[in-house]
C-alpha cells in the first residue's frame, strides 16, 4: 500500500486551520442574534452539516451510477464512505437542531415536516449500511449497494424542499419568509459571511474525510486479499 499522499497531508493542514478560523468567526466575528441570543451560533453548524449531509448523499448517487456502468471497485469504496460521512454529519444535524430548538421552540423535538424527513433520510442510510453487512459476495455487495443509494437519494430533496412544500415552524434558512417560523430571523452581512464560510470549511472537511475513508478501504480490501492468500 502507498504511503499516506502529501496532498493529503496538505488537506489536512488546511481543514484544522480553516475550522479553527470558522469557530473563531462563528463566536468572534458574526453577531449575537438580539431575540434568541447565544444558541442562534448553533444554526452555523447545523447548516453546515446539513450541506454536507445531503452533498454526501449526493455523491454515493453519482458514484453509484458510475460503479453500475464502469464496476470500478474505487466507486463502490467512495460510496460507502460519502454514506458514513453523510449519516454522521446529518446526525450532527439533528442533534444540533435539537439544542437549538429547545429553547426556541421549548421542545428538544418536534414532528415538523423538515424533523421527520430529515429522521426519515437518516434511517434510509442506516438500512444501506445495514443491507451492505448481510451480504457477503463484494461484487453484489457493491452492486446492490449501488442501487440502494440511487434509490435512497430520492429521500434527500424531499428533505431539502419540505421546508418550502409544507406548513412548517422550521424557518427557511435563505429566502423564507413564511411569518409561521419560529425562530426565524433576518442574517446580518457578517451573519451571512460566517454561515458561507462554515459552508465551504465543512465542504473541505467532507473532501478530507472521504480520502481518509476511501484510504482504510483499500487497506481493508488490501488485507482481505491477504487473507484470502493465506487460506488458499
Amino acid at each position: 500500500m502507498k504511503d499516506k499522499p502529501k496532498l493529503l497531508t496538505v488537506l489536512d493542514g488546511v481543514t484544522l486551520v480553516t475550522f479553527l478560523a470558522a469557530t473563531a468567526m462563528v463566536f468572534f466575528y458574526a453577531p449575537t442574534e438580539r431575540v434568541m441570543g447565544a444558541v442562534q451560533k448553533v444554526f452555523y453548524f447545523h447548516v453546515a452539516a446539513g450541506w454536507v449531509g445531503m452533498v454526501s448523499f449526493f455523491v454515493a448517487a453519482v458514484v453509484g451510477v458510475i460503479y453500475l456502468i464502469k464496476k470500478s471497485p474505487n466507486m463502490d469504496l467512495i460510496g460507502i464512505a460519502a454514506v458514513e460521512i453523510g449519516i454522521i454529519f446529518t446526525l450532527i444535524n439533528i442533534v444540533t437542531g435539537a439544542i437549538w430548538a429547545r429553547p426556541i421552540w421549548n421542545a428538544w423535538w418536534t414532528w415538523d415536516p423538515r424533523l421527520t424527513t430529515a429522521t426519515i433520510m437518516e434511517l434510509v442510510y442506516i438500512a444501506y449500511l445495514m443491507l451492505r453487512q448481510g451480504i457477503d459476495d463484494p461484487e453484489r455487495r457493491a452492486r446492490f449497494g449501488a442501487v440502494y443509494a440511487i434509490v435512497g437519494f430520492l429521500s434527500v430533496p424531499l428533505t431539502f424542499f419540505s421546508i418550502r412544500i409544507f406548513r412548517t415552524i422550521h424557518p427557511v434558512v435563505i429566502g423564507g419568509s413564511d411569518p409561521s417560523a419560529v425562530g426565524a430571523f433576518d442574517m446580518t452581512p457578517k451573519m451571512f459571511q460566517t454561515l458561507m464560510f462554515s459552508i465551504v470549511v465543512f465542504s473541505i472537511l467532507f473532501i478530507d474525510l472521504i480520502w481518509h475513508r476511501v484510504r482504510l478501504g483499500k487497506f481493508q480490501n488490501y488485507l482481505e486479499e491477504l487473507k484470502i492468500k493465506l487460506q488458499v
